[in-house]
C-alpha cells in the first residue's frame, strides 16, 4: 500500500459524511450514532524524519494534529484501510502526535487521506506525499562557489549595466530586510541596505495579541533589474507592494503603498517598453507599471481556461523580443501567455502533469517554456506552438523555481524540499543533480553561462543556510 505525507502543508475540506465501518444495506442507526457535528478548525502537518527534507518511501513520518478538542478521539484512513491499530486521542491542548514507517515500495504523488474525529464529531481531508528521491550526480562537470549572507534569501537578479548582482533577503525572527549588491565574480558585498520602515500611518498593525514592536523594515523579496533607467525593483510581499531602488548606492526612489500589489511576488522589467510586471499571487492580477512616471497603469487579469477553475498567480517570465509575458497558476495548473501589446490574455494552457505550478522560464530560440511545480515534483518542457507537452522531468521534492541558461542550454532547478539543484538539457536528460543546501529558493542567469542560487534556513543554527551559490560548467 503506497502511503506519502506532507511537506509543504495541506489541502483541506470538509466531507459531508466519512464512515469508519462498512454498513451492510438496510441496517438502522440509532438517533445517538449522528451527534451534531462541528466544523474542524485545526489543522494536521506531516513531519517527515530528518527535518528539511522530503518524505520518501520506506521513511519514517509522524502526523501531528493540533486545534482538536481535548479528549476528541480520531481515525486516520487512507481510502478503506484505517492508519494504526487503535484510535488517536488529543491530549488536554488539543494535541496528538502518531508516527509510522513507510513501505519501501510506497507509491510517490499526493494522496489524499480522512482524519475522522468523534466527540466532537468532525471530518477533514488533507492531501499527503512522498517523493522520488533523485539521487546527487554530475557535480564533477560544474563548478560551485558558495558564500553565506544575509538571513532569508528570497531572490537574485543580474545587471549587465551595473555588472553586479542584487539579491534580495528578508527575515521574520527577527525582523530584518536587505537589498544587497554584490561582486558577480566573487560574490563579495558591494554595498548593502536596510530598507527604511513604512511611514507610521501605513505601517500593519500587529495580530491580535502580539506586542507592538514599532516600525519594521519593509521586506524584499522578489526582484528585477531595469538597465536602462538604472534601477532596482523590487517586491514587498508581506506589506502588499513593490518599491523602486537606485543600482548605484541601493537608494530608495519610490516606495508604493501598502495594498499596490496584494501578495507580491515577481516583477519582471520590459526596460525598452518602460514597463515594470508584479505578480500578485493567490490572485489572477499581474500589475502593470510604467517605469518612467512610477505609476501603475494596468492591472492583467487572467480568467483560467477550466470550467470553475482558478486562476492563482505564482512566477512570471518575459519574452521582450515577442511581447509576450508568461504566468503560470499554482491552483488550475495552467500557463497564461499575455500580449504586451495590447495588455490582453493571448492563451491558456493546460499543464498535464503539472500539480502545484510554482516556476516559468522561457526558451525564444525554440519557444519552449520550463515549468516547475512543487506538488508533482517535476519540470514540465512544453512546446508553446501546439502547447503539448515534450518531456516530463522528475527533479526533486518541491520544484519551485526554473531558470534556463541561453548560453549553455540548459535549465536549472531549484527543489526547495529535495535541498538540490537539477540541470536539465531541453531533451529532458537531466545532466547534474548539484546539491543546494536548505531549502533551495531560487535560481537566476547573467545570460553569459552563469548562474546563481540562494537557498534559505532549517533554523538559527543551519549551517548550509542563507547561501548565494555561483554554478559554473566546467569546460
Amino acid at each position: 500500500m503506497g502511503f506519502p505525507f506532507l511537506t509543504y502543508g495541506y489541502r483541506k475540506s470538509l466531507c459531508g459524511l466519512a464512515l469508519a465501518a462498512t454498513v451492510l444495506p438496510g441496517t438502522v442507526f440509532a438517533e445517538s450514532s449522528f451527534p451534531a457535528p462541528v466544523e474542524f478548525e485545526g489543522r494536521f502537518r506531516v513531519v517527515p524524519s530528518e527535518p528539511g527534507k522530503p518524505v520518501l518511501p520506506g521513511s519514517s513520518v509522524t502526523i501531528q494534529g493540533s486545534g482538536l478538542k481535548p479528549g476528541q478521539s480520531l481515525v486516520l484512513q487512507r481510502g478503506t484501510s484505517v492508519l494504526g491499530t487503535e484510535a488517536l486521542t488529543a491530549d488536554d491542548k488539543g494535541e496528538l502526535s502518531f508516527t509510522f514507517t513507510l513501505p519501501e515500495n510506497a507509491a510517490t504523488g499526493l494522496h489524499p487521506v480522512i482524519a475522522i474525529m468523534d466527540q466532537p464529531s468532525s471530518t477533514t481531508l488533507f492531501d499527503v506525499k512522498v517523493s522520488k528521491d533523485v539521487p546527487l550526480s554530475g557535480s564533477d562537470a560544474f563548478s560551485v562557489t558558495s558564500v553565506k549572507s544575509a538571513p532569508g534569501l528570497y531572490q537574485s537578479a543580474y545587471s549587465a549595466k551595473s555588472g553586479a548582482l542584487f539579491v534580495a533577503a528578508s527575515n521574520f525572527r527577527p525582523p530584518s530586510a536587505a537589498l544587497l549588491k554584490l561582486n558577480p565574480e566573487t560574490l563579495a558585498v558591494v554595498t548593502e541596505v536596510s530598507p527604511p520602515p513604512l511611514p507610521e500611518d501605513q505601517r500593519r498593525a500587529p495580530a491580535e495579541g502580539q506586542p507592538d514592536t514599532g516600525p519594521q523594515p519593509v521586506g524584499v523579496f522578489g526582484l528585477a533589474v531595469d538597465d536602462e533607467k538604472g534601477t532596482i525593483w523590487t517586491t514587498n510581499t508581506f506589506d502588499n507592494s513593490v518599491a523602486v531602488y537606485s543600482q548605484d548606492d541601493l537608494s530608495l526612489i519610490k516606495q508604493f503603498p501598502p495594498g499596490e500589489v496584494y501578495h507580491a511576488r515577481d516583477v519582471k522589467v520590459d526596460a525598452k517598453r518602460g514597463r515594470a510586471y508584479a505578480s500578485a499571487s493567490a490572485t489572477n492580477g499581474v500589475h502593470v507599471f510604467d517605469t518612467e512616471t512610477l505609476e501603475k497603469v494596468a492591472v492583467i487579469e487572467i480568467t483560467s481556461g477550466i470550467r470553475g477553475g482558478e486562476f492563482s498567480l505564482m512566477s512570471i517570465a518575459l519574452d521582450p523580443e515577442g511581447n509576450r509575458l508568461f504566468a503560470v497558476s499554482r491552483k488550475s495548473n495552467e500557463l497564461a501567455v499575455i500580449d504586451l501589446t495590447s495588455n490582453s490574455v493571448a492563451q491558456v494552457l493546460p499543464l498535464p502533469g503539472a500539480k502545484n505550478a510554482s516556476g516559468v522560464d522561457f526558451d525564444p530560440v525554440t519557444g519552449t517554456v520550463y515549468v516547475a511545480s512543487q506538488d508533482s515534483d517535476n519540470l514540465l518542457i512544453l512546446d508553446l506552438a501546439t502547447g503539448t507537452v515534450k518531456h516530463d522531468v522528475t527533479t526533486g521534492a518541491g520544484a519551485l523555481n526554473v531558470v534556463f541558461d541561453p548560453v549553455q542550454r540548459l535549465a536549472y532547478v531549484s527543489n526547495r524540499g529535495a535541498g538540490t539543484v537539477t540541470v536539465v538539457t531541453p531533451e529532458g536528460e537531466i545532466v547534474a543533480n548539484l546539491d543546494g543546501g536548505s531549502y533551495p529558493n531560487h535560481v537566476a542567469t547573467d545570460g553569459k553561462g552563469n548562474i546563481f542560487a540562494v537557498n534559505k534556513s532549517l533554523g538559527a543554527e543551519d549551517p548550509a543556510a542563507d547561501h548565494i551559490a555561483l554554478i559554473r560548467k566546467a569546460n
